[in-house]
């Protein structure tokens, strides 16, 4: 009779180890060329893997390096060190590139989500180009949410998991104030004061 070698009497359903695991993942999500839910890691890895706590432990060994493991709404990816993005001059030119009119608008949609075109009008009190519209379409920033149960039923703008990631947020709870953005000449004044932009705000959390 013929001895088995020990790769073919090794259990096939074995668990890797969480460090194995670690691997696993940083190598998945070097080669993404966009941000993964943890589903979609899921997928991709051995049945049985813990993928929360390999996800929290992978992130910790990155703390403190040149790029950092980040979450970008469900999504997860490797990013450049927030405190090394100067370095990232075609990224700082592609904001640049936005009109004021552009940055209004997202920011109302990111504020404000999900928003219909006119209230986005009403809240800006100026009528919204759709050639700003487009823009932040083609950059991925916003999508078309759930059409609104109203006459008409007008769809509804919400910002996507690329602003979320372009942007190094986790989520839309960590936005800087409105108060900031206006401070910092992004937003104009006629945007809504802080009462009810944090009462707008609360609405979307």
């Amino acid at each position: 009779m013929m001895k088995q070698s020990a790769a073919s009497t090794e259990n096939p359903f074995k668990v890797p180890s969480l460090a194995e695991q670690e691997r696993m993942i940083e190598a998945v999500l070097f080669a993404s060329s966009e941000p993964l839910s943890k589903l979609q890691i899921e997928m991709r890895m051995s049945h049985g893997c813990d993928i929360a706590e390999a996800l929290v432990l992978l992130r910790k060994r990155y703390e403190g390096r040149g790029v950092h493991l980040v979450k970008a709404g469900d999504g997860w990816a490797f990013r450049t060190a927030p405190d090394l993005g100067f370095l990232m001059q075609k990224e700082q030119v592609e904001v640049r590139k936005l009109s004021r009119a552009g940055v209004e608008t997202l920011a109302i949609i990111a504020y404000h989500q999900p928003v219909t075109r006119a209230e986005i009008e009403e809240i800006r009190g100026v009528s919204v180009s759709s050639g700003t519209i487009d823009i932040l379409m083609e950059l991925e920033w916003i999508r078309l949410g759930r059409r609104r149960m109203t006459p008409g039923r007008p769809v509804t703008f919400v910002v996507t998991r690329e602003f979320l990631d372009h942007f190094g947020l986790e989520s839309v709870r960590d936005l800087p104030g409105i108060k900031e953005l206006r401070d910092a000449g992004l937003l104009d004044n006629r945007l809504p004061h802080d009462a009810e932009d944090n009462e707008n705000r609360r609405k979307i959390l």
